[in-house]
């Protein structure tokens, strides 16, 4: 059934549905010339054909299909299929049942070939959408078929349809009558209603493979008596992007390109702006390569040669996945289908590059693929991915710029970090690899100095004298940006003795538990002191937070036993004291005013 090497049926046989009977002189375009009228004819939709030849023989007919695929795929066609196969009677009028091989030549199958049949109604969803024209079409549902066996409505582009066109259908389709069948098609399948798709059989048609369009495109070339090579004939299946339609349309400009000359490789690329394989190979051996002159200089002769440049890209993105492939699975280079430069320049690159080379070319040429689909001028910009891509293939990967830092940019040891003091938290959090990038170290030192006594401060940002009191010390994280720090010292810590450089605290269960050890680490770092934090389990005293409600409690009290305040507060009944504000010492206390 979808043996592609069966020569098509010629085109006098049936006249072409949605068309009059063919007018001596008229050229039909090959997609419409050799368009399936058997389920015999349909390329490469076996589990569609095997299915419904089952369905037929067991009499097990649904009352809807849904056809989905892309473009092109012939869902349409398959469509009028079926239709014909639902109402044909025999070319001797004596069929009484469906047959999943229509005549072609009864009264039925010529008219509905000729779109002229009563009970076959065809409608395009994409012009009309709207909930009046389904009421319409269904209007018909209640008659019984003049001609055929069946109605049978046929909706394309079936996702067009408005919500409440849908919704109207809906009845209908769930329980239509024995008369009655519905054949969707659409390209967008997802956008259908879930209870449009639970009413329906639905068959997914495949997107077919190159080789099997070639072989397809070969027969019909064939049958038209025109001479083309098998690689012309690749390179328009591999543009068709697995639609049949699509493939046919570029087969009829190939051949009307050299009718009478043969159609070689050179002549398809020309036709469809495709630059050559090789040159492409080369171009991107320039790149990675970083000769970014030569890579300029090949892409501008390909494009006077008539390559698009955004095609070009997407014949580097190629070489990219088909070099992922090669890597992980080298038995792929042995296929003797594959192209000379595939095999050979292909493996060749894949020993040349690792894994991550190829993945970072791979996002730089997707991400320049984009920009060249939406920039002004598509050339300029794909020049600048390519330059892009030169320099980085300079740049080392991830794992070597690790390796690098691990072991000194000049090969030697990096520096260790410095120790530790013997006791207290460590000065510094900052990892030595972060500390490498940001300050490169120094050539050594013929004459290195002596290690620092342990009694030596770490070494830190200073900011100013040590803080004199807690409040002080706490109000240093809010000035550095830690906030988060911040919140917990004043929230969920109760001060057990503060001397400088000695802080003595009680977290409570809600504090993390490095708060003090974070604590006695930004201390050291910010004031260039060591600051030892300890952990009591003596009660202490109230929290910083418990303290400030405290004092605007009071201050308030204070305030409102304040005369005016009084008169105030007597005078515009419901008033309240939401704040009190006064100066602060420089520790955060108040000033010892009481009503501050």
């Amino acid at each position: 059934m979808t043996d592609t090497q069966t020569p098509p049926l010629p085109p006098d046989a049936d006249t072409d549905n949605g068309t009059a009977p063919t007018t001596e002189g008229v050229y039909r375009v090959l997609a419409r010339k050799y368009r399936p009228r058997r389920f015999a004819d349909l390329v490469g939709q076996d589990a569609l054909v095997r299915t419904l030849t089952n369905a037929f023989a067991s009499g097990r007919l649904a009352h809807a299909y849904l056809l989905c695929g892309v473009r092109g795929i012939g869902k349409t066609t398959s469509a009028r299929i079926i239709a014909r196969a639902l109402n044909c009677i025999g070319a001797d009028g004596t069929g009484t049942a469906p047959t999943i091989e229509p005549c072609g030549a009864c009264e039925n199958c010529r008219a509905i070939a000729d779109d002229r049949h009563v009970d076959v109604l065809e409608m395009d969803a994409a012009s009309r959408t709207g909930v009046g024209d389904i009421r319409e079409l269904i209007d018909g549902v209640r008659y019984l078929p003049t001609m055929g066996r069946f109605k049978v409505y046929i909706i394309d582009e079936v996702h067009m349809l408005s919500l409440p066109a849908f919704n109207a259908l809906l009845k209908t389709l769930e329980e239509p009558p024995a008369h009655v069948k519905f054949i969707f098609a659409t390209t967008e399948v997802r956008k259908l209603p879930v209870t449009v798709l639970s009413r329906c059989q639905r068959f997914d048609l495949r997107r077919l493979d190159e080789e099997l369009l070639a072989a397809h495109f070969a027969t019909i070339a064939e049958a038209e008596g025109a001479r083309i090579s098998a690689g012309a004939l690749a390179l328009i299946a591999r543009a068709a992007d697995g639609s049949v339609r699509d493939g046919l349309s570029l087969l009829d400009q190939a051949i009307g390109h050299g009718p009478n000359d043969p159609i070689d490789e050179s002549m398809v690329r020309d036709m469809l702006g495709l630059a050559d394989r090789i040159e492409v190979f080369d171009l991107f051996e320039a790149i990675i390569g970083g000769d970014i002159a030569g890579a300029l200089d090949r892409l501008g002769v390909q494009y006077r040669a008539g390559a698009d440049p955004v095609i070009v890209v997407q014949d580097l993105l190629e070489i990219c996945h088909w070099l992922t492939r090669l890597k992980l699975t080298p038995e792929a280079a042995d296929d003797p289908g594959l192209p000379e430069a595939e095999r050979v320049r292909g493996a060749s690159l894949a020993e040349r590059l690792s894994v991550p080379e190829i993945t970072r070319c791979w996002q730089i040429l997707l991400k320049g693929l984009g920009e060249a689909q939406t920039a002004p001028a598509p050339l300029p910009a794909v020049e600048m991915v390519l330059v892009r891509l030169a320099y980085a293939s300079d740049l080392p990967t991830p794992a070597d710029l690790v390796r690098k830092l691990d072991s000194g940019s000049d090969g030697t040891q990096a520096p260790a970090p410095a120790r530790a003091q013997p006791s207290g938290p460590a000065p510094t959090a900052t990892h030595p690899r972060a500390a490498a990038m940001a300050h490169p170290a120094p050539d050594p030192d013929p004459d290195p100095a002596p290690d620092p006594a342990p009694e030596t401060a770490p070494q830190g940002r200073h900011s100013g004298p040590a803080p004199r009191s807690f409040e002080a010390a706490v109000r240093l994280f809010a000035e550095h940006g830690e906030m988060i720090l911040y919140t917990h010292l004043r929230d969920n810590v109760h001060l057990v003795r503060f001397e400088p450089g000695s802080i003595e605290i009680r977290p409570t269960s809600a504090a993390p538990a490095k708060l003090a050890n974070d604590l006695s680490q930004c201390l050291s770092r910010w004031t260039g002191s060591r600051w030892v934090v300890a952990v009591s389990g003596a009660p202490g005293g109230p929290t910083l937070a418990e303290r400030d409600a405290a004092e605007d409690t009071a201050a308030k009290a204070a305030a409102a036993r304040d005369p005016l305040v009084r008169e105030i507060l007597d005078a515009f009944p419901g008033a309240e004291i939401t704040a009190v504000r006064g100066p602060r010492s420089a520790e955060g206390s108040t000033d010892g005013d009481p009503d501050r």
